[in-house]
């Protein structure tokens, strides 16, 4: 099977609106869940301030049995993706949840980190010293390569931002990330230097228009966007803000 660039957006988009009518027709349930933890917090607070990351391991929970609860496509047993992975009519699809509380505010605002097991762009990360690496993610742009069952590959990220003291959802966004055969196109603008060697970052706030495609159809999609947020945090969140104002179902 021939994937055009235009077409593997037309699946990309495709998907990426699936997904965010769902978790937004969800919205009232996942912001239920969220809440759960209070009704116990005496319980887990202790250990929470001794560094265990509750709001990542708790969001995670809820997000995950909504999504596995909605039943779309066959779950994937592959130890090589991401903590989603399902199997549809016309694509595998990973999964992954990024939680960002706001004392790293700066890893939410314009690019979050990815791994190798999470995406299939193979390109070049520029860095801000002039020098280029070469980044190697170890998922393939197509599936069954040339054979029966060929499907393309695809990469969703749901993403949380947290209060840090008081654990409340400031932005809930999903987004994909760009196949792997998209490169051409996009180039290295999709890639950002993480803090690591060979580690990489989506640069999402860089691409994010569906640009084979007509109309402004965004990458980014913004589920919740709390605008009764502290200033301090809403001026370095004008990109979603701005995102979640233009969309149709608020």
């Amino acid at each position: 099977m021939e994937f055009t660039l235009r077409k593997i957006e037309e699946i990309e988009y495709k998907y990426l609106m699936k997904y965010y009518h769902f978790l937004k027709f969800a919205e009232d349930e996942m912001m239920i869940g969220f809440k759960t933890k209070d009704k116990i917090k005496e319980d887990w607070i202790d250990y929470y301030a001794s560094g265990i990351s509750v709001s990542s391991t708790g969001a995670e929970r809820i997000v995950y049995a909504l999504l596995n609860g909605k039943g779309i496509g066959q779950p994937n047993s592959s130890p090589v993706g991401s903590d989603l992975f399902f199997e549809v009519e016309d694509a595998y699809i990973h999964i992954d949840l990024k939680t960002v509380q706001t004392d790293n505010i700066g890893d939410y605002t314009n690019s979050i980190f990815v791994g190798e097991n999470q995406n299939s762009y193979r390109g070049v990360i520029k860095k801000n010293n002039g020098k280029q690496e070469n980044y190697y993610p170890h998922l393939p742009y197509v599936y069954n390569k040339d054979k029966k069952g060929e499907k393309i590959c695809l990469s969703f990220f749901v993403t949380i931002l947290f209060e840090k003291d008081t654990l409340d959802i400031l932005v809930i966004s999903i987004m994909c990330m760009p196949n792997g055969m998209l490169e051409s196109h996009y180039g290295s603008k999709v890639l950002k230097a993480g803090k690591n060697p060979g580690k990489t970052r989506f640069n999402f706030s860089n691409t994010e228009n569906f640009e084979l495609l007509d109309g402004e159809k965004k990458r980014i999609q913004v589920i919740y966007f709390d605008e009764t947020m502290k200033n301090e945090y809403r001026k370095k969140l004008t990109f979603y803000e701005n995102l979640y104002k233009k969309q149709i179902y608020r």
